[in-house]
């Protein structure tokens, strides 16, 4: 199997700092042999069982050749360009799916985890490769090298003899190994981030004497908002700035710096990065604009290298600032007209605008915010790097994220999901009606748009999708400090019978049940309140119900066990006692603390934006409050769902798929024949309907008396999309006659075609027909579809997709969440399918877009039940070459 080698990947030590990983290229030997002759004598034994430093040019030359020869691959770390390490892996001649491996750090780096760095890309080259193991001997005194092993292979079993462990890594990314990476990645990142959002210290670079600018604005900000550390105006002309002494230059401060906040005209930014690294400083909030957003790419790359080569890590440029309100920190570093209240949201904004309105809005709501990042063009830091910030944050109880693009989707995917299985994740995407539509000729693809991707890509994260600002803030004005639904049961208490109905009709909208209450608590509720116009759920106490009748109301509904959240209404009139009511509204919502909870009060001029010590979010429409809370359920119940497991698939040929497409490539891209697709989907088991090409009407009728009539003639062309309505399909032909007329028929609907045939297939049994198949986005890589088919795909359009890589959870989610899902499992007496069929299926599509991602498009339209299982009966591939995609589980900065 071809071998590919990923571009240099720049990432983070155990340290968090940064590291460059790379392909060991051929001008390379006469650093390799430095690096080898930097060894110790112990580091020598360890990893050649000699001393002798005859091997180190032996050594050096191999490494320095092995990426030429497609029999292994190698890496090595580097460090402002010096390099740190090396490692390898050679096949076997004999087991080409085995590998020997090999790595060699120098001893001043062996402490910073590059080693297992190196390990872990060497491991994903291997298995995109075919290899299924990766094997080497160690000696038995090599702790170093010993506990690297057990961190990459915990629970492995390594036989020792003679001295002497042989340690067998499974080259695989499933499983434990994605998640082992996962957590070093994070914690790597929190201590990459946190000169960024902790910092001890602050300089700002860019402020003018006059007080006007930008820089200005947030070195007052920062000086207003009480900054915990130590604030450093520099200019080179002024002593003093907002009423502290200024610095001529970042050489002169005093002493190190953990951030810069960057305010000066773009043709300078350069030069105060590299001044900044050089003054060791961390990291870099650049706002000044004039980089990528208006084309000046080149200009931006140079920001990222000065950063990299330094150490430090880069928000922006075109930003708007950043803040942590954590009573350590209070930092206000940004453009925002008053600071934000104090409290758990974590905010990320690609749109500086749209990041500072969504603060105010916070503030006017009275929803805290713990740490805001504007992202501007995202040239370093990404939402990816913060949302593995805040996983590990015990003050920020849920992320909030406005994007309009994605770096990497797929690793979005898989940090995102880590971060949602501990808190919530809210995400607003931008440009969901233009951005990244492409067209297509099948039927899958057709029906796959960007948004139809980050639709997939949130579904499987557990990332709670809002259509505005509104909903996304609304929203973790619930999650930030109410507990989570148990359950859709909504329980309404109000004072108005319409506000009522409004809510019992948002909540049947957004998947909640407002159950009836049983007698016993109907009993409980008319004596608490026996003034009730209407003593159920939902409960009206009428216009004049007072304090009391509001608390005894919330009080026996909350605490009936028969609704698992709440939403009190208050509508207030001219005659209400409107201090007495919310007061008795707040104490005893406090009094359930384990119940979410939301208040909806109606006709005041200025309501409170929250109440009691619960901070109970207080919304003006009964329709915003449930919708809030029905999100917050859903989330819920994806959290209490299995993981899911990527399913152990067995009669796979993943080789001999690969040289077939390699093959098909040679001649070209584009559309391929059924007979080459149905052998590419035959190496991965996936049940077919048999095809004969046929070349003349004896060839058919020769094909249908083999075949058995019924059979059905129809065209093999990939091009024709719609065959029923061009005559290119003719079904149920019982005799010769009928298949000799129908070859005839087809025959001329596909003259002129280049590559057209003709087929014959046995006529299957009409039943359910499903629509299956992958299609490639350049953006968020393969995506796997099913639907309903035949005729009926494009007229229903209930198709659903799902990103790779495909767990079990994820294959059986595919058909139940579709709107007619009740026909798969057998609807007013119809025949089930075999849905057990059907997830394998899917998994097996998964898995064959991991292998290929050059399959562009697969659509099996229709699929249909067999005598065993399920078949594809028409078959469309379009292949198309690919340039190097971001790995997900590759630790990497953008």
């Amino acid at each position: 199997m071809n071998l590919r080698l990923p571009p240099p990947a720049d990432t983070l030590d155990i340290d968090g700092r940064i590291v460059r990983i790379r392909p060991v290229e051929h001008g390379d030997l006469d650093a390799l042999i430095t690096m080898h002759e930097g060894c110790t004598l112990a580091d020598l034994r360890y990893r050649f069982f000699g001393t002798g430093r005859g091997i180190l040019a032996i050594e050096a030359r191999r490494l320095a050749a092995l990426n030429g020869t497609g029999k292994g691959a190698a890496l090595v770390v580097e460090d402002d360009g010096a390099m740190l390490g090396a490692a390898s892996f050679q096949r076997y001649d004999e087991q080409p799916d085995r590998a020997e491996f090999g790595v060699l750090v120098l001893p001043d780096h062996q402490h910073r985890g590059v080693g297992t760095l190196l390990l872990e890309h060497l491991a994903l080259i291997a298995a995109a490769a075919g290899v299924k193991e990766l094997s080497g001997q160690v000696l038995g005194g090599n702790h170093r090298m010993l506990r690297l092993a057990r961190r990459l292979a915990p629970g492995t079993r390594m036989p020792y003899a003679d001295g002497v462990l042989d340690v067998v890594l499974a080259a695989d990314i499933d499983g434990s190994f994605a998640e082992d990476v996962a957590k070093r990645e994070r914690a790597a990142e929190h201590l990459s981030l946190r000169p960024l959002l902790d910092p001890a210290s602050v300089a700002v670079v860019g402020a003018s004497r006059s007080g006007k600018g930008v820089g200005a604005e947030i070195l007052k900000s920062i000086v207003d908002g009480d900054f915990a550390g130590q604030v450093h105006p520099v200019h080179p002309e002024a002593t003093e700035l907002a009423g502290l002494a200024a610095a001529p230059s970042l050489a002169a401060l005093p002493g190190p710096v953990d951030l810069v906040i960057v305010a000066v005209p773009a043709r300078s930014v350069a030069g105060v990065l590299r001044q900044a690294g050089e003054a060791g400083v961390r990291a870099a909030v650049v706002v000044s604009d004039g980089f990528a957003e208006i084309g000046d790419t080149a200009a931006q790359e140079e920001l990222v290298r000065i950063a990299r080569a330094h150490d430090m890590r880069l928000v922006g440029p075109n930003c708007l600032g950043i803040v942590n309100t954590d009573r350590t920190v209070r930092l206000q570093a940004s453009f925002a007209c008053e600071p934000p209240t104090r409290g758990g949201l974590g905010m990320a904004s690609q749109s500086g605008a749209v990041g500072i309105a969504a603060l105010a809005e916070a503030t006017r709501t009275g929803l805290g915010v713990h740490s805001f990042v504007s992202l501007g063009n995202k040239a370093d830091v990404s939402g990816n790097d913060l949302l593995a910030y805040w996983y590990d944050d015990p003050e920020c109880k849920a992320v909030a994220l406005y994007l309009e693009s994605f770096g990497n989707p797929r690793k979005f995917a898989r940090v995102a999901r880590a971060v949602a299985r501990r808190k919530p994740v809210l995400a607003v995407k931008g440009g969901r009606s233009e951005g990244g539509r492409r067209a297509g000729l099948s039927h899958t693809a057709a029906a796959a748009t960007s948004d139809t991707a980050v639709d997939s890509l949130f579904a499987q994260a557990g990332v709670i999708r809002c259509d505005t600002l509104e909903q996304m803030l609304d929203t973790a004005r619930v999650l930030v400090d109410q507990p989570l639904p148990q359950g859709r049961r909504l329980g309404v208490v109000g004072n108005a019978g319409g506000v009522g109905v409004l809510a019992a009709d948002a909540a049947a909208a957004t998947g909640f049940d407002v159950p009836p209450l049983s007698s016993d608590a109907r009993v409980r509720l008319a004596e608490a309140v026996p003034g009730a116009a209407c003593a159920d759920n939902p409960t009206d106490l009428g216009a004049a119900a007072g304090p009391d009748a509001f608390g005894e109301a919330i009080t026996t509904l909350g605490s009936s066990g028969e609704v698992d959240s709440l939403v009190a209404v208050f509508a207030a009139t001219g005659t209400s006692d409107v201090e007495g009511n919310l007061d008795a509204i707040a104490d005893a919502l406090d009094a359930l603390p384990g119940l979410p909870a939301a208040a909806v009060v109606m006709g005041l001029a200025d309501p409170p934006s929250t109440l009691g010590a619960r901070r109970v979010p207080v919304f003006a429409f009964p329709e915003s409050a449930v919708a809030a809370l029905g999100r917050a359920a859903a989330y819920a119940t994806w959290r209490t769902r299995p993981l899911g497991t990527r399913p152990d698939l067995p009669g796979i040929d993943r080789a001999g798929a690969r040289a077939i497409v390699d093959r098909l490539l040679q001649n070209g891209e584009g559309w391929q024949t059924a007979a080459d697709t149905a052998a590419i989907l035959r190496c991965y088991d996936i049940q077919l309907t048999p095809a004969v090409p046929v070349a003349s009407k004896r060839e058919a009728v020769a094909a249908a008396r083999t075949l058995g009539y019924p059979v059905t003639v129809k065209a093999d062309d990939p091009r024709l999309i719609h065959k029923t309505e061009s005559g290119g399909v003719h079904l149920g032909l019982g005799n010769p006659h009928e298949v000799r007329d129908a070859f005839e028929a087809v025959a001329k609907a596909i003259e002129g075609d280049e590559g057209a045939t003709v087929v014959v297939q046995p006529m299957v049994e009409a039943g359910l027909e499903l629509a299956a198949g992958i299609v490639h986005d350049p953006l968020f890589g393969s995506l796997v579809m099913l639907g309903l088919g035949g005729t009926a795909t494009d007229l229903l359009s209930d198709k659903q997709f799902r990103l790779l890589p495909l767990t079990d959870t994820d294959t059986e989610s595919m058909w139940r969440s579709l709107k007619t899902a009740k026909l798969l499992t057998g609807y007013r007496g119809s025949e089930p399918i075999d849905l057990n069929a059907l997830t394998d299926m899917l998994a097996r599509l998964g898995r064959l877009a991991e292998d290929l991602p050059e399959i562009a498009e697969l659509d099996l339209n229709p699929v249909m039940p067999a005598r065993y299982g399920l078949q594809a009966v028409d078959l469309k591939l379009r292949l198309a070459r690919i340039g190097d995609e971001p790995d997900p589980v590759a630790r990497r900065l953008r």
